[in-house]
């Protein structure tokens, strides 16, 4: 089970003081996000506030980040978008985000009581990057049909500009003017008065230019045209559970998404902090907070990178900040919600084509790019998938690449030779078909291996091993293991087989500086007596005794005993035991 709350503030008249002002910031932030949101979810802008009041304050009791701001956040909403998109007609949209809600909710609680946290750790930066980069483009595109109050398509990037493109012969020159003074208005706040509540500035500016000159009677569309909201507190909605095996994968889409967002978020401010996450708790609170969005008429949630820094930085010191910031949402649905229906849809598309251009990270992701070609490939990789797949199946790409680039990773062995160097000590040289006899012996060859040996290394171990072993003039084979790690099953069945093959020509086989745990591995499948005991040279207390030991074993055991015109010859005469030799 997950630890006790490590970050838990006991609050105090100042805490609770600072915790209010915070979660008043907060809340002024939510209300334009969430409706914003909402529209990209293509869900009624309602939903976004419902997603941002019980689920805030849930995630803020139960998972183990004290400043983490649970709600609607622009990537998840596109996902969620594309799911009620696919299943128009077949299901009502908010039957199919609650139901996306209760299934992200319950893998997330799961993978929390699994102690699974550590997982996020194998999806790149790179490929949330690529995806977040995407998602940024194709949300400013989808809101070019309503900021110019024109048609526009659905389906991959293309697909959504063509279709914009030929609707603007009917263009609305007054829902375009209130687009762009939106967003000149950000823009503006955002560069001479950064600390202002610039969304929430502009919303209530929309909606009071909208009620002031009647704008919907003028053919702007606002947002009553497309959902009224209520007076009141969230509805209580019931999940649709025959549609769950048909939602299933879009719902482990979202669960990953949700989980890597909220993660990166929890870790950026506690770095700041100094707070100790547990990455099970912060998945279970998470999935708590999805399962109570999916009874509330809310969508799947995550961590808000924006309201939770803004969080922070206002000051708030326990989790009572983020139970505010929901409560404080439900006071406003039940006070002054329908008010919300005023709001121009055309200031919500300003809004978001802003929002958009921010999650363009240009510096990061020039970053990323030029940090190797593993990285570049990640990025682009599911940037593409992202504008041309369906964006469930865009985040399997990422989560497929991140895999193939871990796998590639683990799989490096770094097999290179000891040889005698200019000092009389064993160096590292890079590994040679035909060794210097001035360095080495042609009869006795020294590998040193780093790196894992488990399964997956086991066909580079094998190769390495077979060139090394072809030689006609070897007969002594020592390998150093002192820097490996995860010796397994399959991996001791190639050094046996490689012993069984140079053992049958009348060659031998020494392992050298097995640790105790590799050691244990040898004793416990049997391998460390059918290697023969008297051939195996586990690590010692003084320095590089094994190897010395090993190195005089082999000098007898060629059967030539030339070694004693070579460097290794020369090597093992006048190394004392324990001498170290590096």
């Amino acid at each position: 089970m997950p630890s006790p709350d490590l970050n838990f503030r006991s609050p105090t008249r100042e805490s609770l003081r600072r915790d209010a002002s915070a979660a008043l910031v907060v809340s002024f932030m939510a209300i334009p996000q969430g409706v914003a949101c909402a529209v990209i979810a293509g869900l009624p802008p309602a939903s976004g506030i419902y997603a941002a009041s019980f689920p805030a304050i849930v995630g803020s009791l139960f998972r183990s980040s004290r400043h983490v701001i649970t709600g609607p956040t622009n990537a998840l909403s596109l996902l969620v978008g594309g799911a009620t998109l696919a299943l128009a007609g077949a299901e009502d949209p908010v039957q199919i985000a609650v139901t996306l809600a209760l299934l992200v909710g319950l893998f997330q609680v799961t993978a929390g009581v699994l102690r699974l946290g550590p997982v996020v750790d194998y999806l790149s930066s790179p490929v949330v990057l690529g995806y977040i980069t995407g998602a940024g483009v194709l949300i400013g595109l989808g809101q070019l049909p309503n900021l110019t109050g024109t048609s526009g398509s659905t389906g991959h990037l293309l697909r959504k500009l063509i279709g914009w493109l030929g609707g603007l012969g009917a263009l609305e020159p007054l829902t375009l003017g209130v687009g762009l003074a939106t967003v000149a208005a950000l823009l503006g706040l955002k560069r001479w008065a950064p600390r202002s509540p610039a969304p929430l500035v502009v919303l209530v500016g929309g909606v009071a230019a909208s009620l002031v000159f009647d704008l919907s009677s003028l053919g702007v569309t606002v947002v009553s045209d497309l959902s009224p909201v209520a007076r009141g507190l969230p509805p209580f909605t019931m999940p649709a559970l025959g549609s769950v095996a048909q939602l299933a994968p879009i719902a482990l889409a979202a669960t990953v998404l949700s989980l890597v967002e909220s993660t990166a978020v929890a870790r950026s401010i506690a770095a700041r902090t100094g707070d100790r996450l547990d990455a099970s708790r912060e998945f279970i609170g998470q999935g708590l907070s999805n399962v109570v969005a999916a009874f509330c008429g809310g969508y799947p949630v995550s961590g808000s990178l924006s309201r939770s820094t803004l969080n922070h930085a206002s000051g708030a010191e326990t989790r009572l900040a983020g139970v505010f910031s929901g409560g404080l949402l439900l006071v406003v649905l039940v006070t002054v919600g329908p008010v919300l229906d005023a709001t121009p849809v055309a200031s919500l598309a300003g809004l978001l084509v802003v929002v958009a251009w921010d999650l363009v990270d240009v510096p990061r992701i020039v970053r990323a790019v030029r940090a190797g070609p593993g990285d570049a490939l990640a990025f682009f990789g599911t940037l593409v998938g992202t504008w041309s797949l369906p964006l469930d199946r865009a985040i399997y790409l990422g989560v497929g690449i991140s895999i193939v680039l871990f796998l590639q990773r683990a799989r490096m062995l770094v097999v290179r030779e000891l040889v005698v160097g200019d000092s009389g000590r064993l160096r590292e040289a890079p590994l040679a078909r035909v060794p210097d006899p001035a360095r080495s012996c042609p009869g006795v060859r020294i590998l040193h291996i780093e790196g894992p040996l488990f399964f997956g290394a086991a066909g580079e171990l094998q190769a390495a091993l077979d060139d090394i072993t072809a030689s006609p003039l070897l007969q002594v084979l020592i390998l150093r293991l002192k820097r490996t790690q995860g010796l397994d099953a399959t991996t001791v069945e190639v050094l046996e087989a490689a012993s069984r093959r140079l053992s049958e020509t009348g060659r031998h086989l020494l392992l050298v500086g097995m640790r105790p745990a590799e050691m244990a591995v040898l004793e416990r499948t049997g391998a460390a007596d059918r290697l023969s005991r008297d051939q195996l040279f586990p690590t010692q207390r003084v320095w590089f005794k094994a190897m010395n030991e090993a190195v005089a074993l082999a000098c007898e055991l060629r059967r030539d005993h030339g070694c004693e015109v070579c460097a290794l010859g020369r090597l093992a005469g006048m190394a004392a035991p324990g001498e170290p030799q590096e």
